[in-house]
């Protein structure tokens, strides 16, 4: 029998859900950078094998939302407890268990399978055999199992280091076993749902998250205006999007060098993404307030149905 099913990844920020999602995946599909509230979107990754598909969805962090836009990533994140055949949800080493309960009360009350994460264990430390650190560092991950146990009764725990790869293998095991029997959803060749376009977006957003300090990274947007491919080079034309016109300077920086800077690196990662040459340019662009307007959000698609 063939199986196939949706395994939604769901969390708190910063808890190092993209970067599991591009180790399950084993492609680079979601931006995984140390800032928090780094995905917006719901992104999905298709693993196959001959008798498996896994779609694999990644989600926004859970947090209280302060405007339009992150009541939209709640919404995202929300979606994802309703279409779920097999639910990941991540947490740390150093995370309060009780953060967003409104949201972890729903995840208690769900009957499929639901296997809680514990990320990035290889911060106990204790790495010398037998050492004094190490049953520390064994009983720090001991006592936080038993918190959420008492939190998640129903819930497998399994610790693992995303970053590391340390239990992901075993993580997809798991999963391939908690599977239905179903053919597959998508084509055997598809990578994911997404268009190309949302992905040079979300790079050249990852360049902005690095090299921008503040509030500027939460306020940026970015849209790809054209997309034109050949056989051997892409042109494309994208739109920095920012709340104000400050913000609209310190994009751009003294005499143009903070966006040729972005633009450069864009176009490293874009290059090694599509494996072309590209040619990109980058405008940026005042759209007041983008964050709180219904209309906006949706042109940038931020539409959970």
């Amino acid at each position: 029998m063939h199986k196939a099913g949706f395994v939604n990844i769901v969390g708190n920020p910063n808890v190092g859900k993209s970067t599991l999602m591009n180790q399950l995946v084993g492609e680079r599909i979601s931006i995984a950078t140390f800032k928090a509230q780094t995905t917006r979107h719901r992104i999905m990754g298709i693993v196959n094998t001959d008798d498996v598909q896994i779609v694999f969805s990644d989600t926004p962090g859970v947090l209280k939302p302060n405007y339009k836009m992150q009541e939209m990533m709640l919404a995202f994140s929300e979606s994802a407890l309703a279409d779920a055949d097999v639910l990941l949800y991540v947490t740390d080493v150093i995370e309060n268990p009780e953060k967003n309960m409104d949201f972890l009360e729903k995840v208690q009350k769900m009957k499929i399978p639901v296997l809680l994460l514990i990320n990035k264990i290889d911060e106990l430390g204790g790495q010398g055999a037998k050492s004094k650190s190490q049953e520390n560092s064994q009983q720090r991950l001991s006592d936080i199992v038993d918190r959420w146990h008492t939190l998640l009764p129903n819930a497998e725990i399994l610790p693992i280091s995303a970053k590391n790869k340390f239990g992901v293998d075993m993580l997809l095991k798991r999963i391939k076993e908690l599977l239905p029997d179903s053919p597959p959803y998508f084509d055997k060749e598809q990578l994911t749902d997404k268009p190309a376009r949302f992905f040079v977006s979300e790079i050249i957003r990852e360049k902005i998250l690095l090299y921008y300090d503040k509030e500027i990274p939460y306020s940026v947007e970015v849209s790809v205006d054209s997309f034109k491919e050949a056989e051997q080079r892409i042109d494309i034309h994208a739109v920095i999007y920012v709340e104000r016109e400050s913000q609209k300077g310190i994009i751009i920086g003294h005499q143009g060098v903070a966006l040729k800077k972005v633009g450069q690196e864009s176009r490293k990662a874009l290059e090694k993404f599509f494996g072309k040459k590209i040619n990109l340019e980058t405008f940026v662009k005042v759209d007041k307030d983008w964050r709180n307007n219904q209309r906006e959000l949706n042109n940038f698609g931020y539409n959970p149905d």
